[in-house]
Order: C-alpha cells, then sequence, then structure tokens
C-alpha cells in the first residue's frame, strides 16, 4: 500500500492531514498521488456540459477515486448522483453527503442487503440492478419483510459478456417479477456497453443502446414501470458520446431520463483513456478540445547503478500498470516548477512492487540521485486505489489541498 504524508506524532499515531502551502518538490514524502488543480476544473465543466448538452443526467462511477472531495465537487457542478460498485462504497459515500446512489451491480447476499436497508432508512435514494429472477426473489423477501421498497433497474447484458439479461424475453420475464414483488419497485434499465465487442466496436454499442431503447419502450407500454420518473441508464469512459447520442436521439425525454455514469474522465490519464478520448474527438469535431489529464505520480530517482538504467522509487503498489507509467518530467529536489528537465528518450522496461527500472537514452548524464519525476498513469482506477491520501496542486506545483480516499 502506498502510504500518505500525514504528520505522525511522538506516539506514532496520525495526526491529521498536513496543512497546504508546501511544495512537492520539497516538502513531501515521495513517491504521492496528485491532481493537478486546473485540469481537473475543466473536466468537472467540460463532462456537465456534455451531459446537460445530450439532455442526460451525470452519475460519474464514484469507485474510480473514492474521494469525498471529488465527489462534492461533481455534486457541485451538476452531477444527479455518484455510482457506486458496491454496498460498502455506497456506504461511505453516503456517510459523506451523497445521497443518490446508483450501484451498478447486483445486490447480493443478504449482509449487503442490510446494508442497503440502512442507507434507504437513513433516506438514501439508491438503485440496484437486478438481473435475475431468483435475485428478485431475493430482495423481493428481504425487503418486504423489513417494510421497505427497493428501486431496482433491470440490467441488459450481451453474450460472452459479464452480467445482464441475455435476451428481451428475460428482460421483459424479469420486469414482470419485479413489478409483482413486495418490495421491490422497478425504476429503470440499465447496462454498460464496455463489454460489447467486435469487428465493429461502434456499430456494436449503438445497437446495444438501441436495444436498451426498445427494452425500456417494452416495459412502458406493458405498465411495469412503478415510478413517476423513471431511468435508462449506461455508458462507461471510453464510449460515453455513442451511448449519449442514441438515447437523445431515441426521444426518451419525458418518458425516461438518461443517466451517463463515466467516472475517469475526472482526472482523465496518459493511457487507455486518453486513446479513448482521441477516438471520442474524431468522432465528433464539435467538441473542440477534449479532457485533460490530471492525476500524475511524483517519484524520485534512488538510484543509478550502471549507465543507462535509472531506478526509480515507484513500483506497482503506486501506480496503475495496465500499461506502464510515462515519464512527463523531470525536477531537482527542492527546485521550482519552472525548473522542467528531460525525460525524452526514457523508456519504463519493468516494474516491481516498488521500483520501476528506466531505460535511459545513449549519453543521459544530467540525471541524479534525488530528481523528482512526474509519471503519468494509465487506469486511473488502478491508481487511485493505492493512495490513502491524494494531494491537490497548483500550476506552481503547491499543494492546495490534501484529500483522503475511502476504499
Amino acid at each position: 500500500m502506498a502510504h500518505d504524508s500525514a504528520r505522525i506524532d511522538s506516539r506514532g499515531g496520525h495526526k491529521g492531514t498536513l496543512e497546504s502551502g508546501r511544495n512537492l518538490l520539497a516538502d513531501v514524502s515521495l513517491p504521492a498521488a496528485i491532481i493537478k488543480q486546473s485540469p481537473l476544473a475543466h473536466n468537472l465543466v467540460w463532462m456537465q456540459h456534455f451531459a446537460e448538452h445530450h439532455q442526460a443526467h451525470l452519475a460519474p462511477h464514484g469507485k474510480t477515486t473514492m474521494t469525498p472531495e471529488l465527489f462534492r465537487r461533481q455534486l457541485e457542478a451538476g452531477a444527479w448522483g455518484i455510482t457506486l460498485a458496491t454496498l460498502p462504497q455506497c456506504r461511505a459515500a453516503f456517510a459523506e453527503g451523497v445521497e443518490r446512489l446508483l450501484l451498478a451491480n447486483q445486490l447480493v447476499g443478504r449482509a449487503n442487503m442490510a446494508i442497503a436497508a440502512d442507507l434507504i432508512r437513513a433516506g438514501a435514494e439508491l438503485y440496484v440492478t437486478v438481473d435475475s429472477v431468483e435475485n428478485a426473489t431475493q430482495l423481493g423477501e428481504f425487503f418486504s419483510a423489513a417494510g421497505l421498497e427497493l428501486l431496482t433497474l433491470v440490467e441488459i447484458g450481451v453474450d460472452g459478456g459479464r452480467t445482464g439479461c441475455r435476451s428481451d424475453e428475460d428482460t421483459l420475464t424479469l420486469a414482470r417479477k419485479i413489478a409483482k414483488q413486495p418490495g421491490l419497485v422497478l425504476a429503470g434499465l440499465e447496462g454498460y456497453e464496455g463489454v460489447v465487442h467486435g469487428d465493429d466496436p461502434i456499430a456494436g454499442i449503438r445497437a446495444y443502446a438501441q436495444r436498451m431503447v426498445a427494452n425500456a419502450e417494452a416495459l412502458a407500454s406493458e405498465g411495469l414501470i412503478g415510478v413517476e420518473q423513471p431511468i435508462i441508464t449506461a455508458s462507461g469512459s471510453a464510449w460515453y458520446d455513442l451511448i449519449a447520442e442514441e438515447f437523445r436521439d431515441a426521444g426518451l425525454q419525458g418518458h425516461f431520463a438518461p443517466v451517463l455514469r463515466p467516472g475517469c474522465y475526472v482526472v482523465h490519464d496518459h493511457g487507455i483513456y486518453r486513446e479513448a478520448q482521441q477516438g471520442v474527438l474524431s468522432r465528433r469535431p464539435d467538441l473542440h478540445e477534449g479532457l485533460r489529464p490530471a492525476l500524475e505520480v511524483y517519484a524520485q530517482v534512488q538510484s543509478l547503478p550502471e549507465p543507462g538504467m535509472a531506478i526509480v522509487a515507484l513500483g506497482k503498489r503506486d501506480i496503475g500498470y495496465d500499461l506502464p507509467p510515462e515519464a512527463l518530467a523531470r525536477y531537482r529536489e527542492g527546485g521550482s516548477s519552472d525548473g522542467v528537465l528531460g525525460v525524452d528518450g526514457w523508456k519504463v522496461v519493468k516494474q516491481m512492487d516498488q521500483h520501476t527500472f528506466i531505460e535511459l537514452p545513449t549519453g543521459e548524464h544530467d540525471i541524479q540521485v534525488g530528481d523528482i519525476v512526474a509519471f503519468g498513469a494509465s487506469h486511473p482506477c488502478m491508481t487511485f486505489d493505492k493512495w490513502r491520501q491524494i494531494h491537490l496542486v497548483d500550476d506552481q506545483l503547491q499543494v492546495v489541498e490534501s484529500w483522503e480516499t475511502r476504499f
């Protein structure tokens, strides 16, 4: 687990989060995960505007960051709610003031049902997904006995994918079961297009969204919906533009509220989502500039054991490794944000738990032990969960705030 940089008192206990005003290059124990203030502000506004332009709500997937301060900023920017992946995550978000929770997962197990019941009693507006009659029966029995009603969304799946009903017939059968089940209220449909694959993924994802719309219309026409404003929700962080367009163009407004659930947008990345964003912009040139990467991990050169190699005190416990981290910039310890040194030609060739091996270009002599290197990550979900504290920094790499995560 990556350490944080909270102060430790003489008895070994944490005294709290360090005050702002520290310089990342001089005053913070490294490695450290940071979020740059300006790109973050841009991304919050950009995605909220995108959702509103497509007549959709935004319920960002909170599992990406599990950082209450980011939840608050997303809600303040206009988000409809926060999506989570587990009941403990929902409980943590609710404890931090998030009242509308979307569990983009099946609710199974009586211990998890008990957490959900406690949240509902406490005033949470909680939505969960269901994809089987068996699960619907279990939920109905539990919540009926508890004297509660659970808002449920039928999940639409695909062959060979993850969870979700595989056929329209299964969807309709399940919806009928939910509508008759005491303790349950059918509140709409949920899906995830990221499991759609094939030779033409764009066509496949559009077809998937159209299938969701057709199912929503079928459930509504049969009178199975149990709420005034049902929702239809999908969209991860890669194909949100296609889902938003299909939901908007289906004319659902007034019947179903479209809800988009990207999570990685808030800090973006330097890997798979940077590539995905290039795809979005190629399909939608009207969007002009897209999202900006805001999440980086700073670490120090630890050893220069032989010519052409540097060992950095950063490893798989500190940064996501779906793709090798990318060296972005280098600084002298104690220097200023203006004193950027080169990393051209640097190549990550190996990572261990807490070491990264850098192959240096021929003739690289400027590097020193103690130099600070900024790295970009691929897949922010797998970077955030390694940290208990994230630092918000300004353009001069001064720490503005330090935030706790809730993993």
